[in-house]
């Protein structure tokens, strides 16, 4: 049975204070309901020059998985994402990598039809549904949901969308997972501080893994696997990334340090997250086959 969370038990920060809305056991099916960014307040440039900047980028949570406990991990098998009929896109003075050349706040819809999103009367974009903000309860201090971290958060991945699989470490017990931020269609960088975001439902199953743990997050599709690393600058986070990638997989592979590198120098892809948050964020991605050369299995 899937069990089913509304939108409107949402939080601003990821927290181990935080109650949780419920307890399921690992290995559920959740359907998550979620707001856009703006806690669907935004529709016109008029809406958003007047919102309430004290209610962004809300995430529906937090859920205790049971099972979970410090130095885990909890495996989030992203099943379905379905979206609203409409989004918004909002950019501005001051916000992203072009807020110095915009003199003011600006906001538009974006009808979604047909599988597209409507920009203009000339311009439809195809859709990539992906979802923003995902993650746990830091172990520390709560972290507002508008910044990336090891505990997930807004990492703003384009990669982490239907069919992928998404790995978080766990730092307090029950995990205290929740996501929201879905996005309709965005590039990599989310140059403009927006994507077209969008509510919508989520539906996932949350499994604990044992026996193994993760600095960072990390991700599989059918492809690739891929760490996701957030720093102060997108520098920080490459290194952080490929380091992250070497550790995992250095004790699986009969490569030497030096032919590890040159591998990665070889067949590996540095991507950008998002560029937009307060903290930066980047990946690495190794493709499945050299996994498969040696026959290794992610965490099993």
């Amino acid at each position: 049975m899937t069990v089913k969370f509304s939108c409107e038990h949402s939080i601003y920060a990821f927290s181990k204070d935080h109650t949780p809305l419920a307890r399921v056991a690992s290995g559920s099916q959740v359907e998550i309901e979620t707001y856009d960014y703006f806690t669907n307040q935004v529709k016109s440039t008029e809406s958003f020059t007047s919102m309430d900047w004290n209610q962004i980028n809300p995430a529906t949570g937090p859920i205790y998985v049971d099972e979970a406990k410090p130095g885990d991990i909890l495996k989030v098998k992203i099943e379905k994402i379905e979206l609203a009929e409409e989004g918004v896109m909002a950019t501005g003075k001051d916000l992203g990598v072009m807020g110095d050349v915009l003199d003011q706040l600006y906001a538009k819809s974006i009808p979604i039809r047909n599988g597209k999103a409507i920009f203009n009367d000339q311009l439809s974009i195809p859709l990539n549904p992906m979802i923003g903000v995902i993650g746990v309860a830091p172990a520390g201090e709560a972290v507002s949901c508008g910044t990336p971290g090891a505990h997930g958060g807004n990492m703003d991945t384009t990669l982490i969308t239907e069919g992928a699989t998404l790995y978080l470490p766990i730092f307090v017990e029950g995990a205290l997972f929740g996501l929201g931020d879905l996005h309709a269609a965005m590039g990599d960088g989310e140059i403009g501080v927006s994507g077209i975001e969008i509510p919508g439902k989520v539906t996932i199953t949350l499994e604990v893994i044992k026996g193994y743990s993760i600095p960072n997050p990390m991700l599989e599709n059918k492809d690739s696997i891929v760490t996701i690393a957030s720093q102060p600058t997108l520098d920080e986070a490459v290194k952080v990334a490929v380091k992250d990638m070497f550790s995992f997989l250095s004790p699986k592979m009969p490569l030497s340090s030096a032919e590890l590198t040159m591998l990665f120098s070889a067949v590996g892809q540095t991507q950008i997250s998002q560029v937009v948050d307060p903290l930066m964020t980047a990946r690495f991605v190794v493709p499945k086959w050299v996994l498969a050369s040696y026959s290794i299995s992610i965490f099993v």
